[in-house]
């Protein structure tokens, strides 16, 4: 079962992105116990996304596109996020 946080966030960015493939990862298990683990089992994530409105933009423009949307999520609802942000063909 997805948390809700989870749906949150794979909801946000199909929202916005019309992603051809998206991935939310649930990573904070690996992290009990470390900074940022606030007991909650929703701390850390990882997302994979691929959509064609990365194309042209370099890893860093991507980032911040996803962070963006993402709005309060990152760094005050979950501690980490890795993303890894591609276009089609990458």
């Amino acid at each position: 079962m997805k948390s809700a946080i989870t749906e949150e966030i794979e909801t946000i960015l199909a929202e916005n992105f019309s992603p051809d493939h998206l991935e939310v990862i649930n990573d904070s298990s690996h992290h009990r116990g470390h900074a940022g683990d606030d007991g909650s089992g929703e701390s850390h994530f990882t997302v994979v996304i691929e959509s064609d409105l990365f194309a042209g933009k370099s890893r860093l423009e991507r980032q911040r596109m996803v962070i963006r949307a993402l709005g309060d999520i990152p760094g005050q609802r979950v501690h980490a996020l890795a993303i890894r942000a591609r276009a089609p063909g990458e």
